[in-house]
């Protein structure tokens, strides 16, 4: 259902960034000490604040301002309940229960920029602007009770669909390194534009690496291996609006919804028949009322939202829907491993993967960096 796919803006907020570049480094020992400190005498940049007094204590400093581009590629699973559906701007229907999702699944790819510097030596902040594109993939089904308060599916929704969206934002990642070693704590805030939806989607992303940088016998020239996570966190309701002609084919639409009223129909006879069945001291035990009220209430649902949608029949390329759900990725972490070649001082080439639990996810890279 498309109701569901242009939900997925959030997977577009959690696009990939990578963070930056090799941390501020302090090397060990007596020389490197001297030829920093010699370094610290020549130091004459405005970024970062405090730079000429961390390569006297004998850190060394990546240049303070770059500019970078990733690819990036991601795969993952969410979960979404309280689903709540009307047309032509009328009620909505609360179809918790009703409607099961029996996955959901979105394919992420695109290309995002980024501008960064290094305002301490400690702290990098960067801004994100990226475009991408997506597919996903959604199975589900319409479930009602029959008289003995079993759920049983009447009929199954499954469609795949494209879209493309806007995401910008801004990030920050405190760092530190010793001896080669270093530990990056990556965060990113973005918001996704797609037309599908109210409002923007809201994304927060924490990647915590720990890695060591190697050093090559050219000048400048070195490799970072790191590990660590990707943990994302988001808003968890979206709604928003679209035309009922963008659910299904037209010329299924109305057999759609014609079958499903029958099933519906025949769900709600069965539990009649078995409530006017029992006598009249069954029908007060508090077990038996329960089920009875819980089938009605579910039925009801159903009925409600399909007489609504059968007022479409005829007329979907001109219909609406409106919608409004809650939703979640299915692991909010995965694991991650990257590496970063650094040419010179001011080029650097890097790749990560994520993978583990439900989301794959894959950044490739070119920065530029310069004094500032």
């Amino acid at each position: 259902m498309k109701i569901v796919y242009s939900t997925l803006a959030f997977l577009l907020g959690t696009i990939p960034v990578a963070f930056g570049q090799y941390a501020t480094n302090k090397d060990i020992g007596k020389d490197a000490l001297m030829k920093d400190s010699l370094e610290a005498l020549q130091y004459n940049h405005a970024l970062p604040i405090w730079g000429k007094k961390a390569m006297a204590k004998g850190f060394s400093l990546p240049y303070s301002a770059g500019l970078s581009v990733q690819y990036v590629w991601q795969q993952s699973d969410i979960i979404i309940d309280n689903l709540q559906i009307g047309f032509n701007n009328g009620p909505k229907t609360n179809l918790d229960n009703v409607i099961r999702f029996d996955g959901a699944k979105t394919q992420t790819s695109g290309a995002n920029i980024r501008p960064d510097i290094w305002l301490f030596p400690f702290l990098n902040v960067y801004a994100v602007f990226a475009q991408s594109a997506a597919s996903t993939s959604v199975n589900c089904g319409m479930w009602v009770p029959d008289s003995t308060g079993k759920y049983k599916k009447i009929t199954d929704f499954s469609t795949k669909a494209s879209f493309s969206a806007t995401t910008i934002g801004f990030g920050l990642t405190p760092t530190i390194g010793i001896g080669g070693f270093f530990l990056a704590m990556d965060m990113n805030f973005t918001w996704t534009d797609i037309s599908e939806l109210d409002q923007p989607a809201y994304v927060f992303v924490f990647g915590p690496r720990l890695g060591k940088n190697i050093k090559f016998k050219k000048k400048d020239r070195q490799i970072a291996l790191w590990a660590g996570g990707f943990r994302v966190q988001m808003a968890n309701n979206t709604s928003g609006s679209l035309n009922v002609s963008d659910l299904f084919p037209t010329d299924q639409w109305g057999s759609k919804i014609e079958s499903s009223m029958q099933k519906v129909s025949g769900a709600q006879e069965s539990v009649d028949t078995w409530w006017d069945g029992l006598s009249a001291a069954e029908q007060k035990k508090p077990s038996n009322i329960a089920k009875h009220d819980a089938a009605n209430v579910a039925l009801g649902k159903a009925t409600d939202v399909l007489n609504q949608a059968s007022t479409t029949i005829g007329n979907a390329e001109s219909s609406t829907v409106q919608y409004s759900l809650d939703k979640r990725p299915k692991d909010q972490w995965n694991f991650i491993v990257g590496a970063q070649f650094q040419i010179n001082k001011s080029w650097m080439i890097r790749g990560e993967y994520g993978f583990l639990g439900s989301r794959q996810q894959f950044i490739g890279g070119l920065q530029y960096r310069f004094p500032f």
